[in-house]
This record gives structure tokens, sequence and C-alpha cells, in this order.
């Protein structure tokens, strides 16, 4: 039984329960979220998560870390340390983006080790192992892409992308549009190829009643890509965006009757102004489904520093109401990130959710800034630090240079206004 098949029939589940613990909220509040759609916990059937998280209305915006390798760089060994080092930074959830050799055992690798949900992007695998085969990607066949979507499913994914927005009639309409950049998503430009090589339908949605079979029989939580999602802010909210995001609300709504826990991924490059309003389309027209955004990044223009662009958007995407974060790294557009790139990603998402959370009002997230004003108040260094939501930068930073005096820093020194005023108790308790 599904999370979602055990909501509609009243029952609390265990993994409800925990959700509600780590939220400090009541399980029946998890319960209805799950029931209507607007909460998912991703979490396989087979598989044990340690860290178990809900994504959705009411809970903190979560952060995912995308890891992986590539053809260039195949080093399994080093994208399991990327994977770690996500997560020690506090990721809420990895995806396995891998397209190097080995795709499975890296995979499989990763699950053993990986504490928190899981997730992929079954197309990436069945279009490489088609290439290695065919030599392109028009040898690709449904049941390779099916084969991919089962296996994944029994090694344990918790949730994975699923492109059945790429359609006859979306790349149709993506003709019509003159985009500047026509597909920046990579499971979407296999599938685009594919249908335009081949003339034949996208079997993800021709076929997505079997997508829904094999994720309910192992309660994989959907995730509907967004094939179309723009790739600079000159194409954003265009016609062929919103016609994708009009057709997975409708598989969303056929996921949700069939029992299957369903999110939507969006894009991608927005300007700040037409955040807000592409987060109101996706909750009016995928029925509050939660939203899983990329970033998004609000200018095109900062190579090297996209996880700053990124977190600008994702602030206020997330205030508006996007409930998962997929963090940009600071190599962004130019090259697999590296270990520290990962970790600076992941940090700068994190900023983005919380800063978004104290805006939302989510339970307990201003409790954080007050305990760590409260440190600075008192003068706390190690408090301070401890609070920190990068210990070891905050740490590295006081250590820099020796101050005069070990409650002050090097920045004001004597004239701290902090100290001179404590002094004087000018502001008392109450």
């Amino acid at each position: 039984m599904t999370q979602l098949e055990s909501a509609k029939k009243d029952k609390i589940s265990e993994e409800m329960v925990m959700v509600a613990k780590k939220e400090g909220l009541d399980p029946s509040y998890i319960l209805e979220g799950v029931k209507s759609g607007h909460i998912v916990i991703p979490c396989n059937s087979l598989r044990h998560t340690e860290r178990i998280c809900g994504i959705g209305k009411g809970l903190k915006t979560k952060v995912n870390a995308n890891v992986g390798t590539s053809q260039d760089l195949p080093d399994q060994e080093e994208a399991i340390n990327k994977m770690r080092v996500a997560i020690e930074a506090g990721a809420d959830a990895v995806m396995d983006l891998s397209t190097g050799e080995g795709i499975a055992t890296i995979r499989k690798n990763m699950l053993k080790d990986c504490p928190v949900p899981f997730g992929t992007v079954p197309i990436y695998e069945a279009a490489c192992k088609a290439i290695d085969r065919e030599g392109a990607i028009r040898g690709l066949t449904a049941d390779d892409i099916f084969d991919a979507i089962s296996a994944q499913a029994r090694d344990g994914v918790d949730f994975m992308t699923i492109h059945s927005g790429i359609t006859f009639a979306s790349i149709e309409r993506l003709k019509q549009q003159n985009r500047l950049i026509n597909i920046v998503s990579r499971g979407g430009a296999f599938l685009a190829e594919w249908i335009l090589l081949n003339d034949t339908e996208n079997p993800l949605f021709e076929r997505f009643d079997e997508v829904l079979d094999i994720a309910r029989k192992y309660d994989i939580t959907i995730s509907l890509g967004d094939g179309m999602r723009p790739g600079t802010i000159a194409d954003a909210t265009d016609r062929p965006q919103i016609q994708e995001l009009i057709l997975l609300g409708e598989l969303a709504k056929k996921a949700k009757d069939a029992g299957v826990q369903v999110m939507i991924e969006g894009p991608g490059h927005i300007p700040i102004d037409q955040i807000e309003a592409n987060v109101l389309l996706e909750k009016r027209l995928c029925d509050g489904a939660p939203f899983y955004v990329l970033g998004p990044l609000v200018t095109d223009v900062a190579p090297g520093y996209d996880h700053i662009t990124a977190a600008i958007g994702g602030a206020i995407a997330a205030m508006a109401g996007a409930d998962f974060l997929c963090y940009v790294t600071p190599s962004e557009h130019l090259s697999i990130p590296s270990i520290e790139d990962v970790k600076d990603g992941v940090i700068a998402s994190r900023i983005a959710a919380h800063a978004a959370d104290i805006a939302k009002g989510v339970k307990g997230a201003l409790d954080w800034d007050i305990a760590i004003s409260g440190a600075r108040k008192a003068l706390d260094w190690n408090k301070q630090i401890e609070l920190s939501i990068d210990k070891e930068k905050a740490s590295l930073y006081r250590k820099r240079h020796n101050p005069k005096s070990e409650d002050v820093c090097t920045m004001c020194s004597d004239y701290c206004s902090i100290k001179n005023l404590n002094k004087l108790d000018l502001i008392r308790n109450s």
C-alpha cells in the first residue's frame, strides 16, 4: 500500500509519524496533506530511508542535490564522495544523474550509503545504453525505457523524474515558438530527438498507466519532469512551457487517482518578476501538487556564481509556495561540479529555503534566527558558530585574524556596538 493509498483510508503510516515529528506538526496534518496530494513522502517500499522527509504545503522547504558521473568524468568514487558531502552539508535528498560508464553500479553503491530520499532520471540510463548499443538515440526502444524504470524501482529508488510532457504536440508548439534556446532538459532533449527521428509518440506519455503501475508497486514518488523548461530568462513563461505544465497537471491527477504520489518539476530560468506567477500557475493547474524548481536562476550573466543567482530565485519561489529546491552549483553551465561546488550549492539553496520558511511562517523557522542572534548579543562566539548553517566556514573566518579581545571580532574591535551597549545595559528585559 502506498503512502497515498494509506492516507485515502485515513491510516496514519509510520512514515507520516516520522515526518510529523521532524516538522513539529500533528500526524493528522501530514495525513491530510498526503491525502490531498499537497504533501509527498518519497520512500520506496523496498528501502529503509533513515532520514525520511516530507515535501509540500506547510512543511519546511526541502533541498535536493544532483550528483553523478559524466562521460568525461566517470569517477564513481568521487561521485559518491560528492553525495556524502551534499548530505553532510544538509541536503534533504539527492539525485543520481550519472551518464558515465556503469550507471547501474554507481546507483546501487550510492543507495547503500544514502540515508536520505534518493532520486533518478531513468531516461538517462535507457538512452545511454541504447546509444552504446546502437550508436545513436534512434535505436532506443520503449522496452528499454520501462526496463530502466523497473530496474531502478527494484534497486530502491524513492523518486523518479519522468518526462511524460514531451509529446508530438509540445514539440510542434516549440517549433512555432522560436525560442532563443530550444530544449535544455537533458531528458527532454533525449526524448524530443527520439520522437522526431522515429516519428513515434513518447512512450512515457502514451503508456503512462504502465509507469503508474510500477510506481504504485514500489511506492515511488513520480516527479513529472519539465522537459520544456526555459534555459534562458528570455524564454521564460512561454507557450511550450505552459502547455507542458497543463499536461503535467492532467497526468498528476491521473497519478493521484491511481494512488501514486506525484510532484511537479519547474523551471529553470525565470526573471524575478515572473517567479510568483509561475508558482501560482503550477499550484492552480496541478491541484496544489508539490512544486520542485531548479533554482530558479534570475539572470543568465553570472557563470561561476549561479549558486547565487539560483539562491535569489529559490528564496522568492519558495516564499511564493514552491516546496522543493534543486540546488545549483557555481559550476552550472560550465562543468561538472567539484566537491567544493557541491557543498557551496547545497548551502546556498539551504539559505534560500530557510529565508523563505521565515517569510512563510513555517513552524520553528524563526527560532533558529532568534537563537543565533541571542548568541551574538551575548558575544558567545562558540555558540554562534555552532548555530551557523556552515559551522566550518564560520569557524574559519573567526580564526582568520586574532582580535585584541576574545569577546569581539576584528571588524569593529573595541568599537563593537553590541559590547559597548551591553555595558550600558540600555535595553533591559522586562
